[in-house]
């Protein structure tokens, strides 16, 4: 690693190498450039969204397809495992077709596939397009984060781009749940699929009006060994990961798969260093700045889905929320990480250091987590007095983070890298998703039972609770941790 890079200035970090200039094309007008935006930020909605859409709509398609209680996590793992595992295929084909070509590629193919699931009369319908909704998000996600990286690129402008776009990323969990509430309840758990296609389409649409980028010259050989060694390393560990709360950390089922996978990307590094035109080339990784972005978002996002798993339970079995209910709960969260995220890290781009949002924002969103962390069976006016403040400073907190996460994945980055950089933060996301919400899961229900053991007359609301806490309290740690580690590495990086 070269220590100059440690020491890029902000105006640095925000141009581009002039290959990525030329991509771009000079003078290219305001209007196309906000059309960007707005494309890229609708399929990220799509991406992110069909993260938690399902989970809402999930018993209904289950009654209606006949699906068994063995089989119907797989309406969630089949996506998962897609998006996750083919993340890095997909932004080296990003660059390989042109990152405006795979974008659109990738819209067209998600919409296909979520009509098919929408349509679905049997599961193994729903489970296939489920699976090809994330093989086209795969390609749909480092394509729009490399659109906007090469097109935003003058330091005020950039701000209020991955401002925008971070705030569409961090409420669209949220969005997700309460729409998956709403159209389950008052249309059917088929619209939670269909709605993609409206969203899809006017994204194509705003992408016609994207200008044309150039495919990567010289890339079009593929890595075949590091594809198939990502793919299935990326895929064993979240595979893992989904395993490990019904089976349990313990189970050799979820241990083989963990210890499988960390074999297969270890063999996956080893191939990259060696290989001509790697799928990842280890300088993405290794650039001091960019690994304190790929740390902060993995981190974070395995607190959070902690704490949207946590939401979700407390809401509707302690304090009596209908599904609908307790996702309307989460626009509070959303809501501040759209403040966040555009009226804070949007503003400030460019204007301070990036350790100076990412480090206040992973300590913000601890301290909502350690507020949940003081709640009890017996705590009173639990809505005003924990729930409204944790979920405002959760959610300003993630409006903060990924907004100079997202910028540092992607800057200083050759146009050839670009794809790559994209990919390797969106699986990050991924699998810091996968992980929170089964390892906190695992930790809730363990504490739960010790509690029930251990404890006279205790109740199960108290001991629900209590294994929340618990959960919520090794989730404030690891944003504490994150927050630690974050500083050092891109501290260094200084505003322009």
């Amino acid at each position: 690693m070269n220590p100059a890079d440690d020491e890029l200035t902000g105006a640095e970090l925000c141009a581009d190498a002039p290959e990525a200039k030329e991509t771009r094309g000079r003078g290219a007008p305001a209007r196309p450039r906000w059309w960007t935006l707005l494309a890229v930020s609708a399929a990220q909605l799509l991406v992110v969204l069909d993260g938690t859409i399902v989970n809402i709509a999930l018993p209904s398609a289950q009654s209606a397809l006949d699906m068994s209680d063995a089989s119907r996590q797989w309406a969630i793992t089949a996506y998962a495992l897609a998006f996750g595992g083919l993340l890095l295929i997909g932004g080296r084909v990003s660059g390989v077709l042109g990152h405006r070509r795979a974008f659109l590629v990738g819209l067209i193919g998600f919409a296909a596939a979520s009509a098919l699931g929408g349509a679905a009369v049997n599961p193994e319908m729903l489970f296939g397009a489920r699976a090809l909704q994330g093989v086209f998000a795969a390609l749909l996600a480092p394509a729009g984060l490399s659109l906007l990286t090469i097109t935003f690129t003058e330091p005020g402008e950039r701000g209020r781009a991955f401002g925008v776009f971070a705030a569409v990323g961090a409420a669209g969990s949220a969005v997700g749940l309460v729409a998956g509430g709403l159209l389950t309840e008052y249309a059917s758990w088929r619209w939670c699929l269909y709605v993609n296609v409206p969203v899809a389409l006017f994204a194509v649409l705003g992408a016609t009006f994207v200008p044309r980028d150039r495919p990567v010259r010289g890339e079009g050989r593929l890595d075949v060994a590091g594809a198939l060694l990502s793919a299935t390393g990326f895929a064993a560990i979240v595979y893992a990961f989904n395993e490990a709360e019904p089976l349990g950390w313990g189970s050799p089922k979820v241990l083989g798969l963990l210890a499988g996978g960390l074999l297969l990307l270890a063999a996956f590094a080893a191939v990259e260093v060696r290989a001509p035109r790697p799928l990842l080339p280890m300088r993405v990784l290794v650039h001091r700045a960019r690994a304190g972005a790929f740390v902060s978002i993995t981190l974070l996002f395995v607190a959070m889905f902690g704490f949207y798993l946590f939401m979700s339970y407390y809401t509707q079995t302690v304090l009596g929320y209908s599904p609908v209910e307790s996702g309307l709960t989460l626009i509070i969260n959303a809501v501040a990480a759209l403040v966040g995220a555009t009226l804070v890290a949007g503003r400030l781009h460019g204007r301070v250091a990036p350790a100076v949002l990412i480090v206040p924002g992973l300590l913000a969103a601890a301290a909502g987590m350690f507020l949940l962390t003081r709640l009890t069976s017996q705590s009173t006016d639990v809505f005003p007095l924990y729930l409204v403040p944790a979920l405002i400073l959760t959610g300003l907190g993630l409006g903060c983070v990924l907004p100079p996460t997202a910028s540092l994945a992607t800057a200083d980055v050759p146009p050839h890298d670009i794809g790559a950089a994209a990919a390797a933060y969106n699986a990050s996301q991924q699998l810091g998703a996968a992980l929170g919400t089964a390892l906190l899961n695992t930790i809730a229900a363990s504490a739960t039972a010790s509690y029930l053991a251990s404890t006279t007359d205790a109740t199960p609301t108290a001991a629900s609770v209590h294994g929340s806490t618990t959960a919520l309290m090794v989730a404030f740690v690891i944003l504490v941790a994150a927050a630690c580690v974050a500083g050092p590495l891109t501290r260094s990086v200084r505003a322009r």
